[in-house]
């Protein structure tokens, strides 16, 4: 059964189908009033969520489904212990497609080993956040009109943005890409990130603590918040949250066609005025992203999809590791087992299947 956890699930054929059915959507939104009707989507967030949530259940409203679910943990049963699996279980019998927001990292891999129904993950901790990326794509190609070529910036939070590391993943696979990592010292993609997904791909790429210096040489420029839940220490959070603040002052020197992102919220990240700048495509981003969900849903409710085998593991699983992110849903489910896949034979780098942080 096919279900969405990682952007690179999707080939990029797959993808450019996903991007060509949500523009048809957007064109004829009454060809596709009913295409749902009958089907109903869990949404089960575990951590606040508006835009993603909403979307969902716009798309699938829109579609002719229904929506149950739930959109905090508390008003849940994992605030009485249940685990992951068993919850993945239990509504797969109340609905026919889920959608995962969780803050443990692994949590919606864990529902689609468990669940009999397609799983969505909608974001897991600082891992990933697929649709999302679906979203930007989708962004990027209607306002570029190119997905090859490209010069993109990504400014802020790259350590913990689950967004940034999952659309990077996904433009490393096409070609020409550029990127410059845009962020202070404290807040730099993780190295794992940069080794794995950038270099592996050979996508050229350059690390800078600048703004105003990266700007003019941007295709698109990908914002992002300094993320206040994902510190340890309010203290660090304090110094770092003004580390970026795009003005119209910076946009000066701008190439006139640059397509300005956000996965949102903001806080003060892109001043208001910006909102005016012709540039700005972040709420746009978020119309795009109602449409790729609802275009995710009928590709993954499609019985061909339902019905598909399991993709064989491609690399080698070993079980002697213990897994060490306080973030990882092995940490809070113990009866998980610690399964790590090899990811570099000679170096001996080994990955938690669930959270993908390395072994120790």
């Amino acid at each position: 059964m096919r279900s969405l956890i990682d952007i690179l699930d999707l080939s990029l054929e797959e993808i450019d189908s996903l991007i060509a059915t949500a523009s048809d959507i957007k064109k004829n939104p009454a060809k596709y009033a009913d295409k749902c009707r009958g089907k109903k989507l869990a949404t089960l967030f575990f951590e606040p969520s508006t835009r993603t949530r909403l979307s969902f259940e716009a798309a699938m409203y829109e579609l002719g489904g229904n929506v149950l679910g739930f959109s905090e943990a508390n008003s849940s049963s994992a605030a009485k212990g249940e685990s992951m699996a068993d919850t993945a279980k239990v509504v797969s019998g109340y609905a026919d497609i889920m959608a995962i927001r969780h803050p443990k990292e692994g949590a919606p891999l864990v529902a689609a080993k468990n669940a009999y129904v397609p799983i969505i993950n909608a974001g897991d901790g600082g891992h990933n956040h697929p649709t999302q990326t679906l979203a930007d794509l989708c962004t990027i190609k209607n306002e570029k009109g190119r997905l090859t070529d490209l010069t993109v910036g990504f400014c802020g939070d790259l350590k913990f943005g689950r967004t940034v590391h999952s659309l990077l993943a996904a433009l490393s696979r096409y070609t020409g890409i550029k990127v410059v990592l845009i962020s202070p010292k404290e807040l730099r993609i993780p190295s794992y990130v940069k080794h794995e997904t950038i270099g592996r791909s050979g996508m050229d790429y350059i690390e800078t603590e600048s703004l105003e210096e990266a700007l003019p040489q941007l295709d698109v420029l990908y914002m992002t918040r300094i993320q206040k839940e994902r510190f340890s220490y309010v203290e660090d959070y304090e110094r770092l949250k003004d580390s970026y603040i795009l003005s119209v002052d910076k946009l000066a020197g701008a190439k006139d066609d640059l397509c300005i992102m956000h996965p949102l919220p903001r806080v003060n990240e892109i001043s208001v005025a910006v909102d005016k700048d012709h540039r700005a495509r972040y709420f746009e981003q978020t119309l795009y992203g109602k449409y790729m969900r609802m275009a995710l849903i009928l590709f993954l409710l499609d019985e061909k999809q339902k019905n598909a085998e399991e993709r064989p593991e491609k690399y080698r699983l070993v079980h002697d590791k213990v897994c060490v992110n306080p973030n990882c849903i092995t940490s809070t489910e113990q009866e998980l087992p610690q399964i790590f896949r090899c990811v570099n034979e000679e170096e001996s780098v080994y990955r938690c299947i669930w959270c993908e942080s390395r072994a120790k």
